[in-house]
């Protein structure tokens, strides 16, 4: 049986509740990182389409002229093109700051996902204080 007095080594094993624990608070700690970064690219993301859609709505709204020839047969790949524009300008505008939605949905996220692991360690939030 291995001597329980080198903790810390690789060799020694851990059992019981504290096993679980420490296996737990690894996994935290390394998932944290990883998590902070897929809620700022889901809020940037989000924004980016946000944007998009606006963009090309407007586009779509400002582009003809009252009264104007709309000719659709002339530019076949019209449309797609400018959705891809307009999908491009978007996620330039985000990545260049936006309009601060990406920034406040990931201030929110991470509030949500404070306050869920505060009540899975067993805690209320405010109560922690």
């Amino acid at each position: 049986m291995p001597d329980s007095s080198a903790f810390g080594t690789a060799s020694v094993p851990v059992i019981g509740p504290l096993a679980a624990q420490m296996d737990k608070i690894v996994q935290n700690a390394a998932s944290a990182a990883a998590d902070n970064s897929k809620i700022e690219k889901s809020a940037k993301d989000f924004e980016s389409i946000l944007l998009s859609t606006w963009l090309q709505q407007a586009e779509q709204t400002f582009a003809s002229l009252p009264g104007g020839d709309d000719d659709e047969d002339a530019d076949a790949g019209k449309e797609q093109l400018q959705g891809i524009a307009m999908q491009s300008l978007g996620m330039a505008m985000t990545k260049a700051g936006g309009i601060g939605i990406a920034g406040m949905i990931a201030r929110q996220l991470h509030k949500a996902e404070d306050a869920h692991q505060a009540n899975a360690a067993g805690g209320h939030p405010a109560l922690r204080k």
